[in-house]
């Protein structure tokens, strides 16, 4: 947080009424402006929103396609409206410089701030390390891109002591002022490029996250990512990498993540003992470390965690076969990292909207661990096409047909991999609508007790 005025008597224009854009609007009310709040769309959830907003005292309009007339001291701007949407280039001409409900959130919330980007497992991250904080005795809340906007935090009495906040690339593409006092870089894949247009333009976005941090903040990244990002910083955070490699600070090794000073925390017989979650529970240990918390625990919290629903969740399991639904795979990264942690012969399910456009560089993954790839949705011939010299390949175009045929032919000990490594709004109303949707295929297969 940094010093701020409050906003009695100024004109507020609030971009978007979902949960980040309500919020603000209710901050920015709470702190005395005169708020307008627009959305351009007019769904029932977005009018009983609008409704509650108007009790409050909020002008709330739905349906529009034009800015309100006149003039405001400030814009607040939703994650949904990319930096060349129509709104914000007329806002630009009429000299207001919208900020995103994250930085809204930060300027009038009290708490200190861990804030976590990067393009795969930010989730799973932000929900250990505010676990960890909690098993310290420290009230931490995990918000942001996961958990509530932060801009709801701020309204909260009495503020956390922590909030540990998942930052998109959406928010961190115009942030000004934000600036947290530990900042993890995760990892960096191509992701999301139908919205920034290239891969570098999406890196300096989510280095944004850095651009404010002094000597007194610590930054923590990847050990494969440290010398490249670190090199184009203009700010000094103090520095902290993790990874797998022997020259980072906290390191995971088989059954143990290793820090500074001989540390040593101990992740056997936990989820996190394999080299895909073990870099989430490294980066953990650093990022605690920097709250001034004692890494041990993180090794409490690894003990007793439970995994996010469509994250590597076991749905089913019958005749020794196991079903994982990981539909949060939205990139072939994502699709990759799920097959080596898969604990078995896998059966892949994968398709949808892709990210990307090379589709040979996760090639090699699924040769060494992929016994048949079933394709669904709008890539299903472009991976099959792709994948087909590699591992065989059905085409199978929705989801039913997937789940049915892989349980038709998978053997006991192989495991049936829903990650589709795309997006899912071709067939499905989100990942997690996608991955309920498998879960209760799966259940159905289960109670007929028959291959189909």
């Amino acid at each position: 947080m940094e010093s701020a005025d409050k906003l009695t008597g100024r004109r507020v224009l609030v971009l978007g009424l979902g949960a980040s854009g309500a919020a603000a609007a209710r901050l920015t009310r709470r702190l005395g402006a005169s708020v307008t709040a627009v959305d351009s769309q007019s769904t029932e959830a977005a009018a009983l929103r609008a409704a509650e907003l108007t009790r409050e005292g909020i002008d709330a309009r739905l349906g529009q396609t034009e800015l309100p007339p006149g003039s405001f001291d400030l814009a607040v701007t939703s994650p949904g409206l990319p930096v060349d949407a129509p709104w914000l280039r007329e806002l630009g001409e009429r000299g207001v410089l919208p900020i995103p409900e994250l930085e809204l959130g930060w300027r009038y919330c009290s708490a200190r701030v861990l804030a976590v980007t990067g393009s795969n497992g930010k989730s799973t991250l932000v929900k250990l390390c505010a676990e960890a904080l909690t098993t310290a005795g420290l009230r931490a809340v995990p918000c942001g891109n996961y958990g509530a906007p932060l801009s709801e935090i701020a309204l909260a009495e009495p503020a956390p002591d922590w909030t540990v906040v998942e930052a998109s690339s959406f928010q961190l593409e115009i942030v000004e002022r934000f600036r947290p006092d530990v900042g993890v870089l995760f990892n960096l894949t191509p992701n999301h490029l139908d919205r920034h247009g290239d891969f570098a333009a999406y890196r300096r976005a989510k280095l944004k996250l850095f651009a404010r941090m002094t000597n007194n903040d610590t930054a923590v990244i990847g050990d494969d990512l440290a010398a490249d990002a670190l090199a184009e910083l203009s700010s000094a955070p103090r520095r902290v990498s993790f990874g797998a490699g022997p020259d980072a600070a906290w390191r995971w090794t088989p059954g143990a993540l290793r820090g500074p000073g001989g540390a040593c925390v101990a992740c056997a017989g936990t989820p996190f003992d394999n080299e895909i979650l073990g870099l989430t529970a490294a980066a953990a240990c650093a990022a605690v470390a920097a709250c001034g918390v004692a890494p041990e625990a993180v090794g409490a919290a690894l003990r007793v965690f439970k995994s996010l629903p469509h994250r590597m969740q076991t749905v089913g399991e019958a005749r020794g076969v196991r079903f994982v639904d990981n539909s949060k795979a939205t990139t072939l990264a994502a699709l990759a990292a799920a097959v080596r942690m898969a604990g078995g012969p896998v059966r892949l399910i994968a398709g949808g909207m892709l990210k990307e456009t090379d589709l040979t560089g996760v090639k090699k993954v699924l040769s060494k661990g992929v016994r048949a790839v079933y394709t669904i949705g709008k890539s299903s011939y472009a991976l099959a096409d792709a994948w087909s010299d590699a591992v065989p390949c059905v085409v199978c175009g929705d989801l039913r047909c997937a789940v049915d045929r892989a349980w038709k032919e998978a053997e006991a000990g192989e495991v049936i991999l829903l990650a589709p490594g795309g997006a899912s709004f071709d067939q499905f109303r989100g990942f997690d609508d996608r991955g309920n949707q498998f879960s209760e295929m799966v259940q159905l297969l289960i109670v007929r007790g028959e291959r189909q």
